[in-house]
């Protein structure tokens, strides 16, 4: 990360009180609301008992709000919104997947972004040669950039946690809950999305927000091929590292923010087509660990099968 603002003390009390505020708000109109109803249908109603009408209406209220929530839920799922992940891969640390023999599938990853320019066009690529991708984005810049931040999901590519503040030093639990779950907490505002991934920044396993990530069930995800895109060797060059460090069931490191992509940019189709050519398939993290999984239950099928036929 080569470039970074401060969050400044203004901004955190700002952004901290402005959840309570809207929950406060919304609150105020569904009571408003209430009131009304009860009113208007006390009219009607003689010798009726006040307490039941608006007991009666604070059920229909719940019943409407767990009907719309479960419609959301249904939606967000069938949109890739709610990431299925499996249950073995909870507060765990992986470096790429183990995938079935003969299947190679690979992951593209950026971190850093939403950055202005660089990320538009690395998804306009990735939309024109049909690949999904998985974004680890910093709560401050989707805080600046929050269109694009929709549009990486509208686009179909997950989008997954990378701290707000992308910074190396030693996290104490509530620094690391700062940097954590209120990354979360904004892309699920701004998004829709729900995520359970994470990646520290720099790879830093040992500084408290590792520790902070696996103690609320995150996957930590690191990488097995490493662009070293933010040294900005030439295109060819960068090419041709990843393509040679690419193995089935990898997970590339690549930057889409803090600092000039362009190289990155410029690499991306090129580094696509090359890993095609070699029977590559393009997947998310989700997917990735989906596959580990179905091969890990397959092999556990396969020994209890033996078992039971030796006995």
């Amino acid at each position: 990360m080569e470039h970074n603002k401060p969050f400044t003390g203004l901004q955190a009390i700002i952004f901290t009180l402005l959840p309570l505020l809207i929950t406060l708000v919304f609150g105020l109109i569904i009571s408003v609301k209430s009131n009304i109803f009860v009113n208007q249908t006390s009219k009607y109603i003689r010798g009726g008992n006040q307490t039941n009408t608006d007991r009666e209406t604070q059920k229909r209220i719940e019943k409407f709000r767990l009907a719309m929530l479960s419609t959301w839920q249904n939606q967000a799922f069938k949109k890739g919104l709610a990431y299925n992940r499996p249950e073995g891969f909870q507060g765990v640390i992986i470096n790429q997947a183990k995938v079935t023999r003969g299947r190679k599938l690979i992951a593209l990853t950026f971190d850093d972004g939403p950055w202005d320019n660089h990320t538009r066009e690395i998804l306009d690529i990735l939309k024109k040669n049909q690949v999904r991708a998985t974004f680890f984005v910093l709560g401050q810049a989707l805080k600046n950039k929050p269109d694009i931040g929709r549009r990486i999901v509208n686009d179909g590519h997950v989008i997954a946690n990378h701290t707000w503040n992308h910074r190396y030093h030693y996290h104490n639990p509530q620094a690391a809950a700062f940097e954590i779950d209120r990354t979360s907490e904004l892309i699920y505002q701004t998004t829709g999305a729900k995520t359970n991934l994470f990646r520290p920044p720099g790879g830093m396993l040992n500084n408290g927000l590792v520790a902070y990530a696996k103690e609320k069930n995150y996957t930590i995800v690191m990488w097995s091929a490493d662009s070293n895109d933010y040294k900005r060797p030439s295109v060819g060059t960068l090419v041709t590292s990843v393509v040679k460090q690419s193995t089935p069931g990898g997970i590339i490191l690549l930057h889409d923010g803090g600092g000039n992509r362009s190289n990155t940019v410029e690499s991306l189709a090129p580094m696509i087509k090359k890993l095609k050519g070699q029977g590559y398939t393009f997947a998310t993290i989700p997917e990735l660990l989906e596959a580990d999984d179905r091969k890990h239950k397959l092999a556990e099928s396969q020994k209890n099968k033996s078992l039971r036929s030796k006995t």
